[in-house]
């Protein structure tokens, strides 16, 4: 049974992020914000960011850019559905940290360019929960080898998330991600064997823009 120390542990890498983005977010909203008569605040404008009947808007797991990689997203929302698009690289960042039982001692495991799509609904103001499919094909480094190999795996989860957001364009969004997936392994030239974690649970976080709205 994983202890409370280790489960924080695992989830360290991806959590310090979390923090930075939320400090900087408090110390955005201690800033005087102006009001007018018809459109509110720029916190909170009128119409609210979530009373908006159609809008395109583009985002990105910025984290992966700290390792190396890359992400960027285009979603479609009516009114409160939204549908996403999304590419992923990690870089180097290893995904393995993202699995109940921590790091595999001897490997990591690296995205590479994936794609996936996402379905969500907004339950409460911004508060969206939605389900995905990723298509990854995760690269594995034998760390005591260099050896690679790549596993191509059929992700799916469940999300839930809120978009905060900073006046009526950008917005922070974190939120939590489980993952899915079928049992699978890869056999090295050393005849040592490594399986991929059939679960996985971690901490995200987006920004992104508003490009289009229409109330």
């Amino acid at each position: 049974m994983l202890t409370f120390v280790s489960k924080n542990l695992i989830f360290y890498d991806m959590k310090k992020q979390i923090v930075l983005i939320v400090a900087l977010v408090f110390v955005a909203t201690t800033i005087s914000a102006q009001s007018d008569s018809t459109g509110g605040t720029f916190w909170k404008p009128n119409p609210r960011n979530y009373n908006v009947k159609q809008a395109f808007e583009i985002e990105s797991l910025f984290p992966m850019f700290f390792y190396g990689g890359w992400h960027v997203g285009l979603g479609y929302r009516y009114e409160k559905f939204r549908l996403r698009v999304s590419v992923i690289n990690g870089g180097d960042y290893n995904a393995d940290v993202q699995s109940l039982d921590g790091p595999i001692d001897g490997y990591k495991r690296y995205y590479t360019t994936s794609p996936g799509i996402f379905l969500g609904y907004n339950v409460w103001k911004n508060l969206e929960v939605y389900g995905y499919y990723e298509r990854h094909t995760f690269e594995v480094e034998q760390l005591s080898t260099g050896e690679k190999q790549d596993i191509p795996s059929n992700d799916v989860g469940i999300g839930i998330s809120y978009q905060f957001f900073i006046g009526r364009t950008f917005y922070i969004q974190p939120g939590i991600h489980s993952y899915f997936r079928s049992e699978q392994s890869t056999t090295f030239a050393n005849d040592q064997t490594y399986t991929i974690p059939t679960f996985e649970l971690t901490p995200i976080v987006r920004i992104g823009a508003r490009l289009w709205k229409r109330n």
